[in-house]
């Protein structure tokens, strides 16, 4: 079996506050192989984000171990590890789409003639490759995450962390990027920590879905997804689909057994 990519152990996160402290995750250990699409859900301020921004080393745990490639996270974060996309796009209304791709590249010291070839590449993985010239202004919501993505991918980490970056979408648009990223991660075999607060979206995109407990935030149950990796939308009609949904909807009701 190989080494995970990502290993925490009894992670722990209290933020000092003036009044009283936030016990913000308790005790929370999981391992993430490789090429492994794995979604955290929980209710609102269960900890979800701040694991992942743990991972990605924006956030010290207070307690346990945590290593990203067998290095720390702030090890990792330096070493370019990994791409992150954050709930809203955050593109600089002032440079095109191709221009704010290729953002962290020219602070990374990429070459032009590199910058401008991961741009073009990235902009065919996410289906934007007509796109690169206009400015976010100019094009849907959807079509900003996506570019947002093709932003965290530029410089090709092995592993995408992603913060609920569908939740503001319609629920069409939401199902077309749901399947465009199932496809994304197909082509790239990249690693997947996904944040969602959908039952459906977790189940449908995941291999692992990790639920949550409210605060402080816990792990109740930690679910492989019997699902096959193609899945078109109709798989949510399937009785393996909605056995799934249902135990993540029991984990999750589980979770409050802790209150």
């Amino acid at each position: 079996m190989p080494s995970p990519v990502i290993s925490a152990r009894d992670v722990s996160l209290t933020f000092p506050t003036a009044d009283a402290p936030v016990h913000a995750l308790k005790d929370v250990s999981l391992d993430i192989g490789p090429g492994d699409f794995v979604s955290f859900i929980g209710p609102s301020g269960c900890g979800k984000t701040t694991f992942l921004r743990c991972i990605a080393g924006l956030e010290s745990p207070t307690g346990g171990t945590l290593t990203v490639n067998g290095m720390t996270p702030d090890q990792a974060r330096r070493a370019r590890a990994y791409g992150y996309v954050f709930q809203a796009p955050g593109l600089y209304p002032w440079r095109t789409i191709a221009g704010n791709i290729a953002l962290p590249l020219e602070i990374m010291g990429f070459s032009r003639p590199d910058r401008a070839e991961r741009v073009a590449r990235v902009l065919d993985l996410v289906e934007l490759g007509q796109f690169g010239g206009k400015y976010p202004w100019q094009l849907s919501g959807g079509m900003q995450q996506r570019a947002s993505i093709a932003r965290a991918l530029a410089f090709d980490a092995d592993i995408l962390l992603m913060d609920e970056p569908f939740g503001a979408l319609d629920e069409i648009v939401r199902d077309r990027l749901n399947e465009a990223l199932l496809a994304l991660w197909a082509k790239t075999g990249k690693t997947i920590g996904f944040v969602t607060h959908s039952i459906p979206e977790a189940v449908y995109l995941s291999t692992k879905i990790v639920v949550m407990s409210p605060r402080p935030g816990r792990i109740t149950d930690v679910i492989d997804s019997p699902l096959p990796r193609q899945r078109p939308l109709e798989i949510r009609d399937s009785a393996a689909f909605i056995e799934t949904a249902h135990r993540v909807r029991e984990g999750l009701r589980a979770g409050h057994s802790y209150d």
